[in-house]
């Protein structure tokens, strides 16, 4: 696939593979978040900002810095860039295409994939048979 006509958004687990190099991140992977970065196209849902919070709060997830620095630097280095929560995400999210599950920050992520019209990277099974429908554009990571 190529990624360079249309953003790359990342789930939240990708986000966070990338963050630390995780080898679960498959090399095919990485190479469509190294080619989408080198035209500034790749971003995060914001609602993962939350989602890392609560992983943190939950000892699920442990960062060496307190979250809002920790989020800050991943977001400093120019790779990724932050999607902003909007009033049309949160309504998409609402009105996902059936058949989606009702898990708030997946439809937040998908809602978001779809109205920036991104290439969605996930391991998300659920979220990858929804794209398999055709409602939104997945790429497994």
């Amino acid at each position: 696939m190529s990624t360079s006509a249309t953003e790359l958004l990342l789930d939240t687990h990708v986000w966070i593979w990338l963050a630390f190099d995780d080898p679960k991140l498959t090399g095919s992977a990485r190479r469509d978040i190294s080619e989408a970065a080198s035209s500034s196209s790749v971003v995060v849902p914001a609602v993962a900002v939350w989602e890392i919070a609560m992983l943190s709060s939950r000892r699920r997830l442990e960062l060496d810095l307190p979250v809002g620095e920790w989020v800050g630097k991943a977001l400093s280095g120019g790779q990724v860039r932050l999607a902003e929560l909007t009033t049309e995400i949160m309504i998409e999210a609402y009105d996902l295409p059936a058949p989606f599950h009702g898990d708030p920050a997946d439809r937040l992520i998908v809602a978001t994939a779809r109205l920036r019209g991104a290439t969605l990277l996930t391991r998300d099974r659920r979220i990858l048979a929804y794209g398999a429908l055709g409602h939104v554009r997945v790429n497994p990571a």
